[in-house]
């Protein structure tokens, strides 16, 4: 069976502009390679309307499972929710239960706290919208058709995922081998590497330099959904390595 994947979008001008380094992408595709859904495609795209409504159709035609980070607070740019909305032809308006959670929320505080229009834009949503529980902060992100809507925050978006990861139907597991060696030149390489990703289709099979003051070397990692071909493609890496005469060190380099 062909496993689900998946497709991010990072939305927000201040990842573009640089001010913002996105903390996000490692966290998700590990935990959906651990879920068995792999992500296929990556993309940042800015806070404009249009751009986010085109893509967000694009992608969800195309992927069984699309996360979006970024765009859900309180401010004029916050604008990933209403987009969203536009993309599946709903209305955006007040969802009820979101709603009541953060009204109830800001009368808690000492004192309480004015629900004012702009934190009511933190409960306004597609019509239809299933909510995304946010354990740290209240405001909650949402999931329309399979577009799975959560916060750019790194702590917060970590907790949403957590909780909306028993939801996901996932395949297989990922599983993710690696071998290193220290002075070996991906030039080196290039072509053995080759002729064993040959052998293997089904897997993925990189290599990547790394740099480190007791010497440079290369990585080499063999990904896929069947442990025992990830295993026998790891050991002809180990032993091709070996033949050309360095020093294979089981797992990445540390």
């Amino acid at each position: 069976m062909t496993n689900p994947t998946a497709c991010l979008l990072i939305i927000g001008n201040e990842v573009l502009s640089g001010r913002t380094q996105d903390a996000n992408l490692k966290f998700i595709a590990t935990r959906l390679g651990e879920i068995g859904i792999p992500l296929r495609e990556v993309r940042v795209i800015p806070d404009v309307p249009d751009t986010i409504i085109a893509t967000v159709n694009e992608v969800r035609a195309k992927f069984t499972y699309v996360f979006t980070t970024g765009g859900i607070g309180p401010t004029h740019d916050d604008i990933t929710a209403e987009c969203v909305a536009a993309a599946f032809g709903v209305p955006w308006e007040p969802h009820p239960e979101a709603w009541e959670r953060l009204a109830a929320h800001y009368a808690r505080q000492d004192p309480p706290a004015e629900f004012n229009a702009a934190r009511q834009r933190m409960a306004t949503m597609p019509r239809g919208a299933a909510l995304i529980d946010n354990p740290v902060s209240v405001a909650p992100g949402f999931i329309i058709g399979n577009v799975h809507v959560m916060a750019g925050v790194p702590r917060i978006m970590q907790a949403m995922f957590e909780g909306l990861a028993p939801r996901l139907a996932g395949g297989t597991p990922v599983q993710s081998r690696a071998v290193h060696a220290t002075g070996m030149l991906e030039g080196t390489i290039a072509e053995g590497l080759g002729a064993i990703q040959a052998r293997y289709p089904e897997l993925d099979i990189g290599s990547y330099p790394y740099y480190r003051p007791e010497g440079n070397g290369v990585a080499l990692v063999a990904k896929g959904t069947e442990p025992a071909r990830v295993e026998a493609a790891l050991g002809e890496i180990t032993t091709f390595i070996t033949e050309l005469g360095y020093v294979p060190v089981q797992g990445e380099p540390r």
